[in-house]
């Protein structure tokens, strides 16, 4: 997809006036790259669960202003968010764009409260390579978050896709000395947080079998995943379907909102969990 296209959708998409951005350019790092923003309810009561979103481009590009239209649109549902920028191919090689995304989750996790947050209820989510990053935050033991996630939400992201044969691949993790531990599939156990991975149906980028087959992974050891097909949809249409100009809001939009509001509502709030149960599933 191209970034000025998703530079113009964030333009014009209509800012909900349930949310606002809270602050801009929290540093993670040294990096000019190694920044992050907030976004939270206009009006919030107590501490707010805290989601982390994650954007795509291949490894090698993106901007966290093009994606104030997801911040503010997952924020007006009741959550702290965050939207990092994170260093990127070819200044550097693969893990360190994990290593960046793992310290913003860190940062934001230190920051929650002074911000309304409750970093004991935190999600990540991401669409594309964003979806691989945050799936490997949660699979992978070396970043020290795999047991302080409540949830991932992976839109669109390769999980499975070695060996590498296109170039974005062979570019960002040809010269992995293992890459089969590059790959999501391969690090699943029982302890890794619930998911939920969709897909559109009409992806051509990364293919449909990425998202069954880390669904498959994670059924076989008893991890809790809700995975969903979108017939209409191609690769950049489950990020899109999150802005406010699509009326097809009310199917990944929605999806994604009853996944979240059962995965990260307060222990006590069982009403909740329950409504919420019922749009979950395997």
């Amino acid at each position: 997809m191209s970034f000025s296209l998703l530079g113009l959708l964030n333009a014009i998409s209509p800012k909900t006036r349930q949310s606002r951005r809270i602050a801009s350019g929290l540093r993670y790092g040294p990096g000019s790259r190694q920044c992050l923003d907030l976004f939270a309810p206009r009006d919030a009561s107590g501490p707010l669960p805290v989601i982390v979103f994650i954007y795509g481009g291949s490894w090698n590009e993106g901007d966290r202003r093009d994606y104030r239209f997801v911040g503010r649109a997952l924020a007006a549902l009741g959550y702290l968010v965050a939207v990092p920028d994170y260093r990127l191919v070819p200044e550097i090689e693969y893990p360190r764009f994990l290593e960046d995304c793992a310290a913003a989750v860190h940062l934001v996790r230190d920051v929650a409260a002074e911000h309304g947050g409750d970093a004991n209820r935190l999600a990540l989510m991401g669409h594309s390579a964003g979806a691989y990053n945050a799936v490997m935050l949660g699979l992978h033991p070396g970043y020290d978050l795999a047991g302080r996630l409540s949830a991932v939400v992976g839109l669109s992201g390769p999980y499975d896709f070695y060996p590498f044969d296109v170039d974005v691949t062979r570019r960002t993790f040809g010269q992995v000395a293992a890459p089969e531990t590059t790959q999501p599939v391969n690090l699943v156990t029982p302890s890794a947080p619930p998911m939920f991975l969709a897909t559109g149906e009409r992806d051509t980028l990364v293919y449909p079998r990425n998202t069954v087959a880390l669904s498959a992974r994670l059924r076989e050891n008893g991890v809790a995943v809700t995975e969903r097909h979108y017939a209409k949809l191609d690769h950049a249409g489950t990020l899109l379907e999150l802005g406010s100009l699509l009326s097809g809001r009310d199917t990944v939009f929605s999806d994604v909102a009853a996944f979240l509001r059962q995965r990260l509502a307060p222990p006590n709030s069982a009403e909740i969990a329950l409504a919420a149960a019922g749009n979950d599933g395997d």
